[in-house]
C-alpha cells in the first residue's frame, strides 16, 4: 500500500494505491485546502484518521524545489523533511520530488484518454520526452530511458530568458523590461504572464480594452482565466483578448519547440499544467505548430516529434504513485 500526494498551495491531492491495482485505480483519494493545515502532517493525519488506512511508504509531488530531501512549498508556510515526515507518521520510507517531474513520471503512464494529439507524429521508441506546464507559474520537465525504463529529470527552464521572434514580441520585451529586472519565459508564457501580454497590446494600442472587460478585470482576482474566456467566447468577441491569447500560443509553442531541441525529444512534446486543456481551441489553430516548427533547418527533426496536451487533472497524483513504486523496487 502506498500513500501518493499531489501538494500544492491551493489543494492537497491524497490517494492510496495498491501495486496490483495499478496507478489508475487509486483505492481511495482525497482533496484538502492546503492553507487549513499547519503541516503536510496534519493533512495526512486526517486522511488516515478518515479512511483508517494502514501504510509504511509515501511519495510526494510537491508545488516547489526539492533539494536534499527538504522542499518549501509555493504560497504555503509548509517546510516538508522526509525524514520528519518518517518519524512523525510512522512510515518506512517517504520520497519528495517537484510536481512537474511528478507529471513527467506520468506521462508513460498515459492513456490515450488521458491526451489530446495537436501534431500525430510517431515517437521514437526510447527517445527523450519533453514535458512544458503553463500554470500558474512555467513549468518544465524531461523524461530520458536507460534502457529499461524511462526516468523523469527537472528542470527550471521556463525561468530562461525570453527570446521575441517577431516585431510584436520585440515590442513585448521592451515593454517588460521597464517593468521587471529578469524577463523569463514564465513572465509571458504562464497564468501569471498572460495578463502581461494583455496589458502591453492594451497600452500600446494594439487592440482597445471595452469596457465590459475593463470592469470584469477589476472585480477578479485573478484576470488570466477572464483574459482566455473572452478570447474564446464567440457570443461576444473580444479583439483585445483573442490577441493576448494568439500571441500567449505563439509563444509556448516557440519554448516547447525550444526545449525539444534542447532534449531531442524524438520521444514526443507534451503540454501540462492547468492552461493546455482550457486552451485546445486556440492550441489547435495553427499558429501554436507554426512557431513549434519555426526552427530553420531543424524544422523538419520537429515535425517528426509528436506534440500532446495532458487532459488527465490527476498526472501530478499519477505520477507520484508511479515513483512511489518504481523507488519501492
Amino acid at each position: 500500500m502506498l500513500l501518493a500526494g499531489d501538494i500544492g498551495g491551493t489543494k492537497t491531492k491524497l490517494a492510496l494505491f495498491d501495486a496490483t491495482c495499478g496507478t489508475h485505480a487509486p483505492l481511495v483519494k482525497a482533496t484538502y485546502p492546503s492553507a487549513r493545515y499547519p503541516s503536510l502532517e496534519a493533512v495526512v493525519r486526517d486522511f488516515l484518521l478518515e479512511t483508517g488506512a494502514q501504510v509504511d511508504r509515501a511519495s510526494f509531488g510537491v508545488a516547489g524545489p526539492v533539494v536534499a530531501g527538504r522542499a518549501t512549498i509555493t504560497n504555503l508556510p509548509w517546510i516538508i523533511d522526509t525524514a520528519l515526515l518518517r518519524t512523525d507518521l510512522g512510515l518506512s520510507s517517504v520520497h519528495l520530488i517537484n510536481d512537474l517531474v511528478a507529471v513527467a513520471y506520468a506521462v508513460p503512464q498515459l492513456e490515450p484518454a488521458d491526451l489530446h494529439t495537436l501534431n500525430p507524429a510517431d515517437p521514437t521508441p526510447g527517445g527523450a520526452i519533453a514535458v512544458v506546464a503553463p500554470g500558474t507559474g512555467l513549468g518544465e520537465a524531461f523524461l530520458t530511458w536507460d534502457g529499461a525504463r524511462y526516468l523523469a529529470h527537472p528542470s527550471e527552464g521556463g525561468h530562461v530568458d525570453f527570446a521575441p521572434t517577431n516585431e510584436l514580441e520585440i515590442g513585448l520585451l521592451r515593454y517588460l523590461q521597464t517593468r521587471f529586472e529578469h524577463v523569463s519565459y514564465e513572465r509571458i508564457c504562464s497564468g501569471i504572464g498572460m495578463p502581461n501580454i494583455y496589458h502591453y497590446l492594451r497600452d500600446s494600442g494594439i487592440a482597445e480594452e471595452p469596457a465590459w472587460l475593463a470592469q470584469e478585470l477589476a472585480a477578479t482576482v485573478d484576470p488570466t482565466p477572464v483574459i482566455a474566456t473572452a478570447a474564446l467566447d464567440t457570443t461576444r468577441p473580444c479583439n483585445l483578448c483573442a490577441a493576448t491569447l494568439r500571441t500567449f500560443v505563439s509563444i509556448l509553442g516557440t519554448e516547447a519547440g525550444n526545449l525539444a531541441l534542447k532534449v531531442l525529444a524524438t520521444g514526443g512534446v507534451y503540454l501540462g499544467g492547468g492552461i493546455p486543456p482550457r486552451i485546445l481551441p486556440a492550441l489547435e489553430e495553427p499558429c501554436f505548430m507554426e512557431a513549434f516548427l519555426r526552427k530553420g533547418r531543424f524544422a523538419n527533426l520537429l515535425r517528426q516529434m509528436p506534440v500532446r496536451v495532458i487532459l488527465n487533472s490527476e498526472a501530478a497524483l499519477l505520477g507520484a504513485a508511479c515513483h512511489g513504486f518504481e523507488m519501492g523496487r
